[in-house]
This record gives structure tokens, sequence and C-alpha cells, in this order.
């Protein structure tokens, strides 16, 4: 394609609300322009790549005998009620009404619909196992959508889904899909983990997300090296080594702490670590905000609770709100700062680092007072001790013996699910065995981020310059910089390579304009492609061409002659 011909318009400066680099990049690339929050049009140097990384995706999964179908983006509410997403779901799916009132939602994910495409034609063993796929536009309605493509209202996704005769059949198409992922980012060449994680709203019983590892990653991973464990710090397991110490116990004391109402002023106050302190929180376990069931989490003054883990815990399909103000007066008869589990009345949920503690302080549940001396079992009782705290770096992994966890940032660009038989008991999907007797369908779910790979490859992939595009995705392999396009034999040369070249099977961008060389080189550096090929005057007059690799912006010399031939062997072997 020649620039000339194309709509290619890039900018000079980052605009002002992008987030991190490779929202920059794309916006100043003329890859993606916004039209709403969250929503984009994508350029045609975007739509390519994401072209490509469709193709590669359907080879991957076409010879593992994945078979495609494409479902619409608008679903009717009946679906989403059969399996109680409709409210499980809450405000990110966006619903509305048609003209006769009848209620719809845009697709945030594709479980109902898939279901119901399958249960209609799944009546025998002989019809299992199936996998059926597509690539569709989703549409999610984030809070606050940032990041660009990351954390976009509407995106393009791959989604797949699996049916199943039993459980042995089922985990045996999610290792299928588990292989066909790691193949695909494999062939992207791009550095990635794979991490157990959460089912979220998908539900199931077994998940690993693929992650792009970027420095402004979404996501904290937690890896193990020693236990070759990874996990999403969502989930991310806790080994407590700290053991009960020896000491007596104490009377239980009230105290008063007129103005404490944090961890670190009263460790302050009183001299005693964060480490050795208390702290209750109050969550409601109901997935209805309208319903508030309050419990209480206590946790180690210097630990953070994991909402993921305390959903898990409760059953809950959504992260558990906290409670407001209001509402722990209520239940504690004291304001946030002063509550304590002594004396509550509703279920106390106790993290395992706790339960290591003796004599310690928490709130009196009466304002501005303390106690001192608190023991679990003596002056309270424990509805549950479990792990509810965020991993963090340098945290014992009870995975893997002496282990410790490592933090990285990753960008979640896939993830597979097994759902077991989550949907089918809802939506009564079942086949009849060889012995005709009913048996429930076994599914699995497989997602991955077309339009959001595309940007993390950005993000883990790029300079002070610009991008810096794999191979594998990258919207040209070759940009080829006409610097004196009104030379008429240097025209005719370039003329013919750039056909040349086209006529291989070589994607090639000629900047064909009549712009400085400046500029042409500073676009060529934005944009990106693997290879560059420069070409101006003095050059031409040499008899030599100016190859530029952009990874590693190595400059080579090569014969005008075997400039043909350099760039297809480069390729060649680059593809490898």
């Amino acid at each position: 394609m020649k620039w000339s011909k194309s709509h290619i318009y890039t900018l000079r400066e980052s605009p002002t609300d992008a987030d991190i680099p490779s929202q920059a990049l794309m916006v100043r690339a003329g890859m993606i322009r916004k039209v709403a929050p969250g929503i984009y049009t994508y350029g045609n140097l975007a739509l390519r790549a994401i072209r490509k990384f469709e193709a590669l995706v359907r080879q991957e999964l076409d010879k593992r005998g994945c078979v495609e179908i494409l479902m619409p983006m608008v679903h009717p509410r009946s679906l989403w009620e059969e399996t109680g997403r409709w409210t499980e779901m809450g405000e990110r799916l966006l619903k509305f009404k048609n003209r006769s009132g009848h209620d719809f939602c845009l697709g945030a994910t594709h479980e109902e619909v898939v279901t119901d495409y399958a249960r209609r034609d799944i009546s025998s063993y002989r019809d299992l196992p199936k996998n059926l796929y597509q690539i569709q536009t989703k549409y999610r309605d984030e809070i606050r959508p940032r990041f660009g493509l990351m954390r976009g209202r509407e995106f393009i996704m791959k989604d797949a889904y699996s049916f199943d005769l039993d459980q042995a059949s089922a985990q045996h198409s999610y290792q299928l899909m588990y292989d066909a992922y790691k193949a695909i980012y494999e062939r992207l060449g791009l550095k990635f983990v794979i991490v157990q994680a959460d089912t979220g709203n998908i539900g199931g019983s077994q998940s690993h997300e693929f992650q792009v590892l970027a420095e402004n990653g979404e996501d904290a991973l937690m890896v193990c090296e020693a236990a070759g464990y990874a996990a999403n710090i969502e989930i991310a397991p806790v080994g407590d080594v700290t053991q009960v110490g020896a000491a007596a116990l104490v009377a239980m004391t009230e105290f008063a702490t007129p103005g404490l109402r944090t961890i670190a002023d009263l460790a302050k106050a009183t001299n005693v670590a964060e480490n050795e302190l208390v702290k209750t929180m109050f969550f409601s376990a109901s997935d209805d905000p309208k319903l508030s069931r309050p419990v209480a989490v206590l946790l180690r003054g210097d630990h953070e609770v994991n909402p993921v883990k305390l959903k898990n815990l409760l059953g809950l399909a959504n992260p558990p709100l906290m409670l407001t103000d209001i509402e722990v007066k209520a239940a504690t008869g004291a304001a946030p700062g002063s509550c304590g589990p002594v004396g509550l009345k509703i279920p106390i949920y106790m993290d395992q680092g706790v339960q290591h503690l003796k004599n310690y302080i928490v709130g009196a549940n009466k304002d501005d007072f303390h106690l001192k001396g608190v023991n679990h079992g003596r002056d309270f009782q424990v509805t549950q001790t479990a792990d509810l705290r965020l991993a963090r770096e340098g945290d014992h992994c009870p995975i893997g013996k002496g282990g410790v966890y490592k933090l990285h940032r990753g960008i979640e660009v896939g993830h597979v699910f097994y759902l077991g038989t989550k949907y089918s008991k809802k939506m009564n999907v079942t086949y009849l065995d060889k012995n005709s007797q009913s048996n429930w369908v076994e599914m699995g779910c497989y997602g991955i981020g077309i339009s959001r790979t595309v940007q993390a490859a950005i993000e883990q992939s790029h300079d002070k310059d610009g991008i810096i595009w794999p191979l594998a995705i990258a919207p040209f392999a070759v940009h080829f910089c006409l610097l004196d396009p009104d030379h008429p034999e240097l025209s005719a040369y370039a003329e013919k390579l750039y056909q040349e070249l086209m006529g291989a099977g070589v994607e090639v961008l000629m900047d064909d304009r009549a712009e400085r060389p400046g500029i042409k080189f500073k676009d060529a550096d934005l944009l990106g492609m693997p290879l560059r090929i420069t070409l101006g005057k003095k050059g031409f007059e040499s008899g030599m061409v100016e190859v530029v690799v952009r990874k590693s912006k190595e400059q080579l010399k090569v014969a005008a002659p075997e400039a043909f031939a350099f760039v297809k062997n480069w390729l060649m072997q680059a593809s490898r």
C-alpha cells in the first residue's frame, strides 16, 4: 500500500487523555480514534493487525477440530434469566427494551446463547464432543473505561465453548484449548505467563489466564519459581509460617483511643507494630445491593483483604460490597475505626494470619475506645478461619516448599474455564448415553481478547520512538521510505522493488509522500514495522539501499540488485 493512497494520519504529540504508552502510541499512529469513552474506530493499520491475529487464532483452533460460528450481539433477557446472570452480571450488562417493550442486552459474553444453540441439536452421545467458536464484538458497560483497548466497553473477542460427554473428556477439551492458546502466544513471540485464576461471573471450578508481561499491566501476578507456580493475585494462596507464641493469655481490658481511626494511628499511639494489631472490616454477604447481610472480617493490621477470596468463601457471584458507615454503626454500635469482633452478633471470618496472634488490640464497638488483651476462642467465636488476604511479594508460597512469591505485572489476553454442568443444568442440556440414560453435558469456555492482545503487544514492545511490532501481526512487514519521489530513475527503481516484494507476498507500506526525510523517519519509527527500506538519491547513485531493523535499529547497506533477496531472506529468518 502506498501512503499517498492510504488513510494514515499521525500525530506528533501524545494525547492528554492517554493512560499508558500503548494507548498513546496507537492514537498517535492513527490506529484508533475515540468515538465515546471506551468505544473506538479502528484505523486501517490497527485493523490489519487485528485481522492477522484473527487468522492466526483460526489456524490453531481449526487444526484442533474447533468449528467457527457467529452468534448475535443482541440477546433476549429470557436466556440470561435461565442462568440467573441477568441480575448477577450487575451494571456491566447493558440492558434495553425494543419497541415492543421486550428486554434485551448487548452480549457481554455468549455462554447463554451458545448453550441455547447447542441444546437444540445435541441429543445423543454420538453428537459429542463439540467445540464451537466465534470472533465477535462484545460490549461490557465498564464503570470507568481506560487504557484504550485494554479496558474498553466495546471490544473484539474470540470465544469458544466445548461440549463433552463427561468430566474426563471435558478435561481433555480443556487441555486441548490450553495447548492451543499456548501455541498462539508462542507464535506471537510475546513474553507471557500462564496463571491460575478466579472464574468470576463465568463460573465453573477451574481456570487459567494467559498474561502478557508488561510494566503497566493491569493485573498483579504472583510467581513462585521454586514451585513452578503462578497465579493472579486475586486467588494466589498465602502460606503462613508464623508460629503461635508461648505467652500466657492476659485479661481483656478497655482503654480510651480518642481520635484514633486507622491502624497507623493506633500503632503509633500504642507503640505496637501494625503486624501485631488486628483490624475488623465489614462487608455484605449478598449479591443484591439492596439487601445487606453484614459479616465481619478480621485481618492482621498490615494485611489487606482479598475481595475475590472473600467472594469465593461466601459463595457470591461478585466481590462483596463494603458496608457504609451507617450500616457499620447499625451492626456494631460504633463508627468505623472503633469496631471489633467482641460482642458481635454477625458472622465473623478470620484470616489465617490472625490465628497466630495473642493478646491483641481491637476496637471496642464503642466510639473512641479499644480493647487490649483480646484472644479469639475466649473473648469471641470465629465462624470460619481461611486465607482471606492479598498476597504480596516475598510471601511464602504454600505450593512450593521454601518458595516465595515474586511480583510481576501482566495484561490478561486469554482465559480458559472448565464450567462443568453449571450451564447445562440451568438450561437443561442433556444427552442419551449408549444405555439410553440421560446425562448432563459437560462444558468449558475459552476466551481470547483479540483487540486487547494487539494493544498488549505494543505495551510490551515499544521504545521512546514508537511501536515495535512482532512480525506475526505487524500491519506491514516492510516500511519503504522513498526520500526523493520526484527523481525519475529513483522512482522507477523504487516502484520495481515495491512491485517485486508485493508480488512475492511481502506486505509493504511505501511512504511516497513529498515530505522531508526527518518526518518520514519519525513516522516509520512511530508505526514500528519490523523492517525499513530507505531509498534516496544519494544512496541510489552509489548503488546502495539502506535497510533498518526496527527492533535493534541495526542499519545495513545492501547493494540495490540484492535488496529483494535480502528482504525476503531476512523475513524468512525472522518468522521462524
